[in-house]
C-alpha cells in the first residue's frame, strides 16, 4: 500500500482479525492485498477486515475484475476477508454485485458485514465447540 511508514496499514483485534485502517489510499491493486496478507501472517490473523470505504470504487464494479483479483489473493493464502460497512450505494447500482454479495455471505472466505460486531458474531458461530 502507498501509506507512509508512520501510518500503519492495519491493527489486530478479536485475536484473529487484522483490521485495515479506515484512512489511507484506496485499495485496488493485488499488491495492496499482499501487504495486508503479509501483515495478517505476521500477526497470526486468519481474517482481514477492510472498511468498505477503503476499497477503490472499481472493487464494486465487477467488470473491472478488481474484486476477483483481490479476493483470489486472500483465498490463495487461506485468509478470510470481511468487507465492513455500508455498500448499499454500490449494490443499488448492480444486480451482479447484489448476487455476489449474497453468495459470498453464504460461504466461508469473503463476507460483507455491517459492522465489526456482526463480524465477531459470525466468527463465533464458526468457532469449534459451538
Amino acid at each position: 500500500m502507498n501509506t507512509p511508514p508512520d501510518d500503519p496499514p492495519a491493527r489486530l483485534t478479536y485475536g484473529q482479525v487484522l483490521l485495515c485502517e479506515p484512512e489511507g489510499t484506496p485499495l485496488r491493486e493485488e499488491r495492496d492485498a499482499l501487504d495486508l496478507i503479509g501483515e495478517a501472517g505476521h500477526q497470526g490473523a486468519r481474517w482481514v477486515a477492510i472498511p468498505a470505504g477503503r476499497l477503490h470504487d472499481d472493487f464494486y464494479r465487477l467488470r473491472t475484475r478488481v474484486a476477483g483479483d483481490l479476493v483470489q489473493k486472500f483465498a490463495n493464502y487461506r485468509i478470510g476477508v470481511a468487507i465492513v460497512g455500508d455498500i448499499s450505494r454500490h449494490t443499488a447500482a448492480s444486480t451482479a454485485l447484489q448476487d455476489w454479495v449474497r453468495e459470498s455471505n453464504r460461504g466461508a472466505q469473503i463476507w460483507f458485514v455491517d459492522d465489526l460486531d456482526e463480524l465477531g458474531r459470525r466468527l463465533e458461530e464458526r468457532s469449534p465447540g459451538r
